[in-house]
This record gives C-alpha cells, sequence and structure tokens, in this order.
C-alpha cells in the first residue's frame, strides 16, 4: 500500500522560522501530522511518486501559506453571550458572573466550545488556549473538530458551574490533567482566575500541580483597576509583584493582559521567564488600557496575541487582532514605524508557540514540525496588489480570506468552509440556547 502525502503547491510561504525566509513559488509536503519539505523544486511531486508515494495535490493559486495562528487566551464557551451587556458598567461582577452561575452547564460549554472552535478554524487559528469550566467539554469539542488547545480549568473562591465549593476546580484540574496530559492535541493545564478571585493557599496549590505535572499555568494578571487597589491595600504590593513574592512564577506562566504594569513588575517579569497574551480587541473595548508590551519586547518577554472571551472582544479572529495591535500601538505613540507586520505576524504565531510552550512543535512552517497551516487567498478584491506580504496579511486580509486549514496534518477548513463539522449543525445546537439565555439575561 503506497504511502500518502499532502503537497501545497503555488504559493508563497511565510516560514516565520529563525531567518524569517519567504519562499516565493513554493512547495510545502506533509506526511501524517510532520512538515516533511519546504522548498521550490517543481520535481518534488514527481519524485515523490518515484519513491512510491501517493502524492494529493493541493493547488494553492498564489496564496499565501503561513503558520496556522495562535489565540494565546480566551473563554470559547462564552460564545452563547457574545454581545449581552456590552456597555454595562462593573460588567464582571455585577452581570457575568451571575449569569454563569445561573447558565453555564455541561451542555452550554460543549455548544459553545464547539461553536468557537469552528469560528477559530474558519478564520486560520490552529491552536487556542482556554479558560473556563467543564474543560473536559471543550476538550471534547477540541478533538471532535480536530483542534489544538491548551486548555486549563478555571479556579475561583466561589462555587462556581461546575463545582459546589470554592475552589473546587484544584480537583477538578488533577484529574483534568492526569486524563489528557499525553494527547496528541489536547495540552491540559490549571487556571487560577485572577489574584482577586483566589487566596494565597489557592495560588500556591495551583502552582504546585503546574509544577508536579510541568503544565501551563494561566491567570489574568493586572488587568483591573480595583484588582491593584486590593493588592496594594492588603499587601502594599502590585498583583505582580505579590505573586512573585508567593513564588509562583516561572516559564510556564501565562500571564493575561499584563495591562496596569509599571518598569519593576516589567523586570520581575522578565527574571521569571514570564509569558504574556496581549489581547487588545478586548483591552481596549472594555476600556483598561494598554499593556506596555514594547518596553516587554525590549526585555525579551514572550508575547503572544489573544482574543479574550467572545463576550469581551466579540471574536476570536487573530487576523484582526493583528492589525489592531499594530494600529493602537502606532496611535498611542504617534510612531508609525513601530511593530511592523512581520512582527506582529510572529506574535500571532511563533509567539504565540512559545508563549504556550509549544514552539518546538508548531508556530512555523520547518521541516518537523506538526503540519498546522493556514492558506490565505489572494483573488480577492482586498487582497490586490501585493508588494509587502506582512502587511498585506495584517492590513489587507480578513478572515473571510481564509482558503484552507490544516492541523495535525489534517484539512479542517476547504474552500473556506468547515469540513471537520457541519457548521450549519454547529450553528443550530448554539441558536437553541438562546431563548433561555434571553430570558435570564433580562432578570440580571
Amino acid at each position: 500500500m503506497s504511502k500518502i502525502v499532502t503537497l501545497i503547491k503555488n504559493v508563497t510561504v511565510i516560514t516565520m522560522n529563525e531567518h524569517k525566509e519567504i519562499i516565493e513559488n513554493g512547495l510545502v509536503v506533509f506526511e501524517k501530522n510532520k512538515i516533511v519539505y519546504v522548498g521550490t523544486d517543481v520535481r518534488t511531486e514527481e519524485k515523490l511518486k518515484r519513491s512510491g508515494y501517493k502524492v494529493e495535490v493541493i493547488d494553492g493559486e498564489e496564496g499565501i501559506l503561513m503558520p496556522g495562528m495562535i489565540n494565546c487566551h480566551t473563554h470559547g464557551s462564552m460564545v452563547p453571550f457574545r454581545s449581552l451587556a456590552d456597555d454595562c458598567k462593573d460588567r464582571l461582577k455585577r452581570y457575568l458572573f451571575p449569569l454563569e452561575q445561573r447558565l453555564v452547564d455541561k451542555e452550554l460549554t460543549y455548544i459553545g466550545a464547539k461553536y468557537a472552535i469552528a469560528e477559530m478554524l474558519l478564520g486560520g487559528v490552529t491552536t487556542f488556549c482556554d479558560m473556563y469550566y467543564f474543560e473536559d467539554e471543550v476538550a471534547k469539542a477540541a478533538k471532535e473538530l480536530n483542534m489544538r488547545g491548551v486548555l486549563c480549568e478555571t479556579i475561583v473562591d466561589f462555587p462556581s458551574p461546575d463545582s459546589e465549593k470554592a475552589f473546587g476546580g484544584l480537583d477538578y484540574s488533577i484529574k483534568f490533567i492526569e486524563k489528557w496530559k499525553n494527547d496528541d492535541l489536547i495540552t491540559p493545564g490549571i487556571a487560577p482566575h485572577a489574584p482577586y478571585t483566589n487566596t494565597e493557599e489557592s495560588l500556591k496549590e495551583a502552582y504546585k500541580i503546574s509544577k508536579k505535572y510541568d503544565v501551563p499555568i494561566t491567570m489574568h494578571l493586572a488587568e483591573m483597576d480595583y484588582e491593584l487597589e486590593e493588592c496594594k491595600d492588603k499587601y502594599n504590593l502590585t498583583p505582580v509583584a505579590y505573586l512573585d513574592k508567593l513564588g509562583i512564577l516561572d516559564s510556564n506562566f501565562i500571564a493575561a493582559h499584563a495591562v496596569l504594569v509599571n518598569e519593576e513588575d516589567i523586570e520581575i517579569l522578565r527574571k521569571n521567564n514570564v509569558n504574556i497574551s496581549h489581547n487588545i480587541g478586548a483591552n481596549s473595548k472594555g476600556a483598561k488600557g494598554i499593556a506596555p508590551i514594547l518596553k516587554m519586547r525590549e526585555k525579551g518577554i514572550n508575547i503572544g496575541l489573544g482574543t479574550d472571551g467572545p463576550m469581551s472582544g466579540n471574536t476570536l479572529d487573530i487576523l484582526s487582532q493583528m492589525s489592531q495591535v499594530g494600529k493602537i500601538h502606532k496611535l498611542f505613540n504617534k510612531d508609525r514605524t513601530l511593530l511592523p507586520s512581520i512582527d506582529l505576524i510572529e506574535m500571532g504565531t511563533i509567539g504565540g508557540a512559545k508563549v504556550l510552550g509549544i514552539d518546538k512543535e508548531v508556530g512555523s512552517i520547518e521541516i518537523g514540525k506538526k503540519a498546522d497551516l493556514t492558506l490565505i487567498e489572494t483573488k480577492s478584491v482586498n487582497m490586490q496588489p501585493i508588494y509587502d506580504y506582512y502587511a498585506t496579511i495584517v492590513y489587507s486580509a480578513n478572515s473571510s480570506n481564509v482558503e484552507l486549514v490544516v492541523v495535525d496534518g489534517k484539512i479542517v477548513v476547504k474552500d473556506k468552509k468547515l469540513v471537520s463539522a457541519s457548521f450549519s449543525e454547529v450553528r443550530k445546537d448554539l441558536l437553541s440556547l438562546t431563548e433561555k439565555i434571553k430570558k435570564i439575561s433580562k432578570e440580571l
């Protein structure tokens, strides 16, 4: 029986490798889930056939082939709540927590995750880092749609949708990590929600679990004004300094937001090799502020891009985040030379992979890495002319230009359509939840 390989031809390859090579008139070949060739040899198909391979050819039609994008921070299962209370003051404590207590269960988590994953795949995102409840349901949805995920169970200091007791996420996390720690697509982790929803003891316990299993630990950090005030009142420290004092910051730590940080905080983050998810869309919409990622990058801190939950930024699209990050930082600093497009794509691909600790596997198009790929078509009206491939991706392209997506060597989006599931069914399931959500939301 012939071995099968897939060859994508007639593309410009944005490798995002160490040398940031761009390969025009390029070819990429993958076998099973690994990339086995990246180059320009037009005889590649012929050579493979002579070697006994069955070659499945995809004509990229002069598109741009880039690494699959990476969403470093989201709460995917919150899709059912998108567009609720968008202009509500103190939305998290006054509205969102009560809403979740009344509505979130296994079914909503699974249905919401499945829709979120479909949305991300259709937008060219191949890996996401999720923080929510019932993460087993998120993992189930990810496996069904063939999505790569770093999935982290939430820990809070009150009874949550999946635990009748405070800090129930700690016990859940241990079982979740044990169950998924050897999976090809799922990397399990742990997620103490924030400094203000955890105690010193729960934070230390979460860190202990992260160290024992060598898994990611992610947390909302330095996001809220009241978070800073509470830390100052209780400990006379910033949130970053507080976590440093507890000894829970390390290279497995993924800090979501890090908006309200000072120079000393940035040095603490650097010293401990902490990773940052920059969530510009949600932070700007929520009027939180702008994370000083330029200073962080100067210090060598790993920066990836995140959307936050679809109720916060209303999107799960990393292409749009690249564009927003570039525009907002240029505007804020009144310097159009800042964050060239190549840097923005780096944060959305290999940079995000470094943040999640999976850069040896994904994030760039190189021989030996997993075949996580996104093809951006260039035939649409918004995509021409092309003089700079990086700028075209960041400032011209949008999710509607995503033609083909491959995750772990399997095609999940083809001809701009989801093929790893029926999108009409996924959408139908999501909309089945809305009447109940409308009713409950009006009572809050």
